[in-house]
């Protein structure tokens, strides 16, 4: 359909999605997952074309997916998955979904209780990988199935301008973005060739003991994003505190307005090998906090929108003194 963003779709019905998946309960190498069954027969307007994605498991680089959006809000809950609490943007093959017409729009979502009239027993066996006996759970999710989902790019393809064309024309960016972060891809290129580094720049100061702070913090707290240069002081010279890494996309957000904590993160899927991971040290995640992927060269202009994990000691409450 080569849905661009904003367009209205509703999502198919259960059994019509069943019906295109295979016996591994995927179609083109992505799970349809029990989470989502909660949104069928619903409408929802395309976040953004999923032709592209970042992959997590192991590169960190762009991959191509066919046939694929992004729903505006349409996030996984974990509940099929043992809780985990990474929060993904859902992902939708085109195969799954019904363009509504704009006069249409306005109707009223009806309520639709997903697993009446179709099997979806077998949605829920295809969560979990086969392991031998001893061995601990293994998850099967859309995060860890994404070499399987979508094709590698080379070097020459994240270099190549019109690899990004598509990002304009399916609205996935704003002419005003392509231009800006385009012209700032060029400059960085520049600048790592002649002088080793690029914007903006990130140098941990902290030493190989980074410090760490408590503020118990809630969902629904209010927060402010410390500034740089103070992140900058808790950081190892690999950008990490206790084993948590300070990114290049988290940086818009420092000292730049006031976020609501969504929730603490204590237990997530190693996208990587598909166990559950327990996490020493709680995150923070924040309402509207995400990767943009301007900043970052080998994800420029991903549209996963991942939440970017937050240290406490990178945050303070509304009204807390710098």
């Amino acid at each position: 359909m080569s849905l661009r963003a904003g367009a209205w779709v509703e999502v198919r019905s259960a059994a019509e999605i069943l019906a295109t998946l295979d016996a591994g309960q995927s179609l083109d190498g992505l799970p349809f997952m029990p989470e989502m069954l909660q949104f069928c027969g619903r409408r929802f307007r395309v976040y953004k074309s999923a032709h592209k994605t970042c992959d997590t498991t192991g590169s960190f680089k762009l991959r191509l997916m066919s046939n694929a959006a992004h729903l505006e809000g349409l996030r996984c809950d974990g509940e099929a998955h043992g809780g985990c609490q990474a929060g993904c943007l859902l992902f939708w093959k085109e195969s799954w979904l019904k363009r509504v017409p704009a006069t249409d729009v306005a109707a009223e979502n009806r309520e639709v209780h997903a697993g009446d009239h179709a099997d979806v027993s077998r949605l829920n066996g295809a969560t979990r990988q086969s392991v031998a006996a001893g061995e601990p759970e293994r998850f099967r999710c859309q995060a860890t199935e994404l070499p399987n989902a979508t094709t590698a790019t080379t070097r020459r393809d994240r270099f190549d301008p019109r690899f990004y064309i598509r990002d304009l024309t399916s609205g996935n960016v704003t002419l005003r973005q392509f231009v800006r972060f385009g012209a700032l891809a060029v400059a960085n290129s520049f600048l790592m060739r002649w002088w080793g580094r690029k914007y903006p720049h990130l140098c941990g100061l902290a030493g190989d003991k980074t410090p760490t702070e408590t503020l118990n913090l809630q969902p629904g707290d209010l927060v402010q994003v410390r500034s740089k240069d103070a992140i900058l002081r808790t950081l190892n010279s690999g950008l990490r505190n206790r084993g948590l890494g300070f990114d290049v996309e988290m940086v818009q957000y420092c000292e730049n307005g006031t976020f609501r904590v969504l929730r603490r993160v204590e237990k997530i899927i190693n996208e990587k090998t598909g166990h559950m991971m327990t996490l020493p040290n709680p995150c923070i995640v924040m309402d509207g906090v995400i990767c943009s992927g301007h900043y970052s060269a080998n994800r420029m202009f991903c549209p996963r929108a991942v939440y970017p994990y937050f240290r406490e000691i990178w945050l303070r409450r509304v009204g807390e003194d710098v």
